[in-house]
């Protein structure tokens, strides 16, 4: 059984307590003293005997209180220590002052191939493969940044939290390290945590938003496609969403719950973008990293790297891709040690390949490899249905950033927005809406609204100058408009209603305007 007796604290009460309970024989296995309470551990008490033991106790001056509890708060402590230890998933290792091994937990036990209890005989210079850490951890005080280092062999970044004496009674902080919890990060495991900070928005094809004929298609055909663990090649020109749809198929697919990291091919110089996507081991180059830095390669094990913007990538580059997917294997820069990871690559480009490729600009070979599967992610321009359901959802994304209430647009800005030609697709969508909820103070946004946003993104390419009159401008309006509409609404009846305008107006402009044309 255990007691908790709590007390008013004077010298020699816990001595006291102890000796009424020698005096009735009883073995006592654990004192816990926690000043005014004190817990102990006696197996061989019994309830029985427990009132005579209370009625004792309460006669020693100070005892208020005795109650039977189920652990003494220590072992409670260590019990949870314990079981978080167990269930850490990277490994950890706790050393004294002169850095021996005091506690480990069983993912270090895994790595380094030895138990628990032999793992606290050691030292740390025994399980690294730096000697020289131990001593520098030492001579800096237990406090290093942030490195990578090798544990038994295998790469992890190591994080050092000091451990410090207690504060002293009178308030004195000594801040002296009397030993540290060392934490080891897997690549993977970093890799993970990567994907999850920069992808919050959920995973699958719902993400694209649309419901048009050409964008159910290609959601189609990307299912079919996501599932197939090969290389993925997605087309299309900028701002269509490739990211998302890349993001959406790795949702969807067996390596959904392993990391997803990404890697834009034009926006690093040749050599960052080689030690982003391998690594270095340290003193690689001036300014490496101390201890080295794993690649995306290694962070995204088991899961997906994205290469975005693959037209832009290096002929050398390129070389080192190929021999990459042909046996899964790399070496850091710096390094002589072949890695082997296991990760599906999808790329992205809006170039065409096929002309790099006859121009010796791309190599055949890779782009083969990379071409495995292929999806076309098509312009904002050929699904007009999309456009005001994909501004409406910027609409309300603009208004939550802006705290502002959701606006909505007019019969005239709806038009405008199914009007415009959209080169710069999606993305330039989104600016748009942005803007024009950023400067405007209207809960109904107009077309000028959105013209003064963006400067202008009528359909019509004729300019200001070239316009004689409003009325003249009005006609190359509406002719414009209704000419790119017509062949994907080819009758007056579902123009009209497209337009949200009766059936009879619609037939007049198009009788008007000669839409369609004859041929």
């Amino acid at each position: 059984m255990r007691i908790n007796i709590q007390f008013q604290d004077r010298v020699g009460i816990a001595h006291e307590i102890l000796a009424v309970l020698a005096q009735r024989g009883l073995n006592v296995v654990a004192v816990e003293v926690d000043p005014p309470q004190v817990y102990i551990d006696i197996p061989e008490l019994s309830k029985d005997m427990l009132p005579s033991l209370q009625q004792a106790c309460q006669q020693i001056s100070g005892v208020t209180q005795i109650q039977v509890i189920d652990v003494l708060p220590g072992m409670r402590r260590r019990l949870h220590l314990d079981t978080m230890m167990a269930v850490m998933e990277d490994p950890v290792l706790a050393i004294d002052g002169e850095a021996r091994l005091v506690i480990a937990n069983a993912a270090a036990a895994a790595v380094t191939g030895l138990s628990e209890a032999q793992l606290a005989q050691l030292k740390l210079s025994d399980v690294l493969d730096d000697q020289g850490l131990q001593e520098e951890l030492l001579q800096a005080g237990l406090r290093i940044p942030s490195r990578e280092v090798r544990l038994h062999g295998e790469p992890f970044f190591m994080d050092v939290t000091p451990v410090s004496e207690p504060v002293l009674p009178d308030g004195t902080a000594l801040h002296r390290s009397v030993g540290a919890v060392l934490t080891f990060h897997a690549p993977s495991r970093i890799g993970g945590r990567l994907h999850a900070l920069q992808n919050t928005q959920g995973n699958g094809f719902d993400l694209i938003i649309g419901d048009s004929e050409q964008i159910r298609a290609m959601k189609t055909r990307a299912a079919r496609v996501a599932v197939v663990d090969a290389p993925l090649l997605i087309t299309g020109e900028t701002g269509t969403g490739k990211e998302l749809l890349a993001q959406a198929c790795h949702g969807v697919s067996a390596r959904s719950n392993a990391p997803f990291l990404e890697l834009n091919c034009a926006a690093l110089p040749e050599s960052l973008a080689e030690s982003e996507l391998f690594g270095y081991m340290s003193g690689a180059f001036t300014g490496a990293q101390k201890g080295g830095k794993p690649g995306l390669f290694e962070m995204a094990d088991g899961g997906t790297v994205f290469l975005d913007e693959i037209g832009e990538m290096s002929l050398y580059l390129q070389a080192k891709l190929l021999r990459f997917l042909n046996d899964g294997k790399f070496r850091r820069i710096g390094g002589d040690k072949e890695i082997r990871v296991n990760v599906r690559i999808i790329s992205a480009t809006h170039r065409n390949l096929r002309k790099m490729v006859q121009e010796g600009l791309f190599r055949e070979d890779l782009f083969y490899r990379l071409n495995v599967l292929h999806l076309e992610m098509p312009a904002l321009r050929e699904r007009p249905d999309d456009i005001l359901p994909l501004a409406r959802h910027f609409i309300e994304r603009a208004c939550t950033q802006s705290q502002k209430p959701v606006c909505r647009l007019n019969t005239a800005a709806c038009a405008a927005l199914v009007a415009n030609h959209w080169p710069g697709n999606v993305r330039q969508l989104q600016n748009v809406v942005f803007r024009a909820i950023t400067m405007s103070d209207q809960r109904v946004l107009d077309a000028a609204d959105l013209d003064w946003a963006e400067g202008s993104i009528s359909a019509d390419e004729h300019s200001a100058v070239d316009t004689e009159s409003w009325d003249l401008a009005l006609q190359q309006f509406e002719q414009s408009l209704l000419t790119r509409l017509y062949p994907h609404f080819p009758s007056s009846r579902k123009l009209a209603a497209r337009l949200q305008t009766s059936h009879s107006t619609i037939a007049a402009k198009l009788r008007k305007y000669g839409i369609p044309q004859k041929r």
